[in-house]
C-alpha cells in the first residue's frame, strides 16, 4: 500500500494556504467604490499596464474613466443635451471600468477553478471509456485515475459556491445576470439576451449547474466504491458488469453535460457570441490536460515503487494520447476560428477580435504551446517512452491549456483591465494544493492494483508482448 508521505502533505497544505492568502488579499485589494477604481487606472497610467499597452492608451484611459477629457472641459461651444449625454456616457464607462475591476479576483479564482474542475471531469470521462471500451492495456493504471477525480469533490463544492455568488450578483461575471436585462422598459435591456430566454436565465442556470455537480459526483462515488469492490467480489463477475454499464450510461450523460456546461459556465460570459463548436473545443483542451495529468501522476508513483506493473509501454501510450488529442485540440481551434473568420459576421467575430486585440501575446502563445510545441517533442515515438520528455511536454501543454482558459473567461469578465499577478498565481497554488491532497490521500486509501479486474494480466504483460511482437517483426523482416 502507498503511504501518504508527510513531506507531499505539508507541500500540499503549504500550497492550500498560501494560495487561500493570496486570495483573500485579492479580493480584499480590489476596488470597492468607482472612486477605488479611478485611483488604480490613474497609476496604471503613471506606469503603464503590464500587457503591452502604450503609455499613451492608458492614459487616454485614464482620461476617460476620470471624465475630465479636456476636449468636453474646453470646448464651450457644446450644448447642455451634450454634456449631459458625455456625463452620462463618462458614468456608465466608470462603472463598467469598476465592475471589470471588481471581477478581478474573482476571475482568476473561476479560471483556476474551472481548469482543475475540468481536468478531474476528463479523467473520469477517460476512465469510464476504459471501461467501457475494456482496454486492456490501461487496467494498471485505473487507482491513478480513481485518484485524480477524488478532485471533483472539493472543486464542485467551490463550484456551487460560485454559482451561488454568481446568482446573489456578488460578482458581475455573468453579464446577463444584470438586472433590467430581460426587461423591455430597462435602460439596460438587451434584445438579444431577451431572446435567449427560454435557456439563459438564473432559476434555469442555477438548477443545471447543480445537476451537473451531482451527476457527475454520484458516478464518481459509485465507481470508485465498486471498483474497490471488484478487487475481492466472488460473485462471477456482477459488480464488474455494473461497472461496465454505469460507465455506459455515464459516457452518455458526459457528453450531454458536457456541452451544457461550456455553454452555461463559458460561453455564457459572452452571452452575445455563439459557437457550435464550443462543447467539443473545450472537451479536447481539457481532455489534454487530463491525459498529461494521468501521465505526471502514473510517472510519480512509478518513481516512488508504487505502481511496479507500470512500464514503459504504458508510459508511451499515455503520450500517445497526449500527442493524438493535440492534434485534436488544433483542428478544432482551427475549424472554429476559420470559420468565423471566413463568414465575417458581426456577433461571431466580435469574440476573436476582443481577444486578438487585447490579449494578442496570450492568444497566440496558446496556439503555439498547445500545437507547436507538443508535435515536434512528441512525434518521435521513442521520446514517448523517456518520462522527461514527457514531462516538459507536458508541461508545457498545461501551461498552454491553462492559458486557453484564461483566454476563455478573462476578456468576457475584466475585458483591458488583465493581468497575471497575485490572483491568478495565489488561485493556480490553492487548487494545486487541493489536487495533490485530494489525490495522493485517495490513492493511499486503496489497492495500487485493481486485482479483481479479468483484465489485469494483459495489463500487466502489455510491455512484454510489445517486445515480443517487435522482436518477431524483427526475424520477419
Amino acid at each position: 500500500m502507498y503511504q501518504f508521505s508527510g513531506k507531499l502533505k505539508t507541500f500540499s497544505l503549504a500550497l492550500i494556504l498560501l494560495g487561500a492568502i493570496g486570495i483573500a488579499f485579492s479580493f480584499w485589494s480590489a476596488p470597492k467604490t468607482v472612486e477605488q477604481a479611478k485611483d488604480i487606472i490613474a497609476k496604471q497610467a503613471s506606469h503603464g499596464d503590464s500587457h503591452g499597452t502604450s503609455h499613451g492608451e492608458v492614459k487616454k484611459e485614464a482620461h476617460k474613466i476620470d471624465g475630465n477629457d479636456h476636449h468636453n472641459s474646453d470646448d464651450k461651444h457644446h450644448s447642455d443635451t451634450e454634456n449631459a449625454h458625455g456625463d452620462h456616457h463618462d458614468s456608465a464607462h466608470d462603472e463598467h471600468v469598476f465592475h471589470q475591476l471588481k471581477n478581478k479576483p474573482w476571475s482568476a479564482l473561476y479560471v483556476s477553478l474551472f481548469f482543475f474542475l475540468g481536468i478531474s471531469l476528463l479523467v473520469l470521462a477517460f476512465y469510464a471509456a476504459q471501461r467501457v471500451a475494456q482496454s486492456g492495456w490501461s487496467v494498471v493504471l485505473f487507482r491513478v485515475m480513481e485518484a485524480i477525480t477524488a478532485n471533483l469533490v472539493p472543486t464542485s463544492i467551490i463550484m456551487l459556491f460560485v454559482v451561488f455568488a454568481a446568482v446573489m450578483h456578488w460578482n458581475h461575471m455573468f453579464p446577463w445576470m444584470e438586472p433590467g436585462t430581460f426587461d423591455p422598459t430597462s435602460e439596460k435591456y438587451d434584445a438579444i439576451v431577451d431572446g435567449k430566454s427560454w435557456w439563459m436565465n438564473v432559476p434555469g442556470w442555477a438548477i443545471r449547474s447543480v445537476v451537473y455537480l451531482l451527476l457527475w459526483n454520484v458516478y464518481r462515488w459509485m465507481i470508485r466504491k465498486n471498483s474497490i469492490k471488484e478487487d475481492t467480489a466472488n460473485d462471477g463477475g456482477k459488480t464488474f458488469k455494473f461497472n461496465y454499464n454505469s460507465s455506459v450510461v455515464f459516457i452518455f450523460i458526459f457528453m450531454i453535460t458536457e456541452s451544457m456546461m461550456s455553454w452555461d459556465w463559458i460561453m455564457g460570459l459572452d452571452p452575445h457570441w455563439f459557437s457550435t463548436l464550443f462543447g467539443w473545443y473545450v472537451l479536447a483542451s481539457l481532455l489534454v490536460s487530463a491525459l498529461t495529468v494521468i501521465a505526471f501522476v502514473t510517472i510519480y508513483l512509478r518513481s516512488k515503487g508504487a505502481l511496479p506493473s507500470v512500464n514503459d509501454s504504458h508510459i508511451h501510450d499515455l503520450a500517445k494520447f497526449m500527442f493524438g488529442f493535440s492534434v485534436f485540440w488544433t483542428y478544432l481551434w482551427f475549424a472554429q476560428f476559420m470559420l468565423i473568420w471566413y463568414a465575417d459576421i458581426p456577433e461571431e467575430t466580435t469574440y476573436f477580435v476582443a481577444r486578438f486585440n487585447e490579449y494578442k501575446l496570450p492568444f497566440l502563445a496558446m496556439v503555439g504551446m498547445n500545437f507547436a510545441f507538443p508535435i515536434l517533442l512528441l512525434l518521435n515515438s521513442d521520446f514517448k517512452s523517456i518520462p522527461w520528455f514527457v514531462i516538459i511536454g507536458g508541461l508545457v501543454i498545461l501551461a498552454g491549456h491553462y492559458v486557453d482558459v484564461f483566454v476563455m473567461v478573462m476578456p468576457a469578465t475584466v475585458g483591458a483591465q488583465w493581468s497575471f499577478g497575485i490572483p491568478e498565481l495565489s488561485s493556480l497554488l490553492f487548487f494545486l494544493g487541493i489536487f495533490i491532497y485530494a489525490t495522493f490521500s485517495s490513492f493511499a486509501k486503496a489497492s495500487p492494483i485493481p486485482k479483481g479486474n479479468p483484465f489485469l494480466e494483459e495489463s500487466e504483460h502489455f510491455h512484454y508482448y510489445n517486445i515480443e511482437h517487435r522482436g518477431e517483426s524483427s526475424d520477419h523482416h
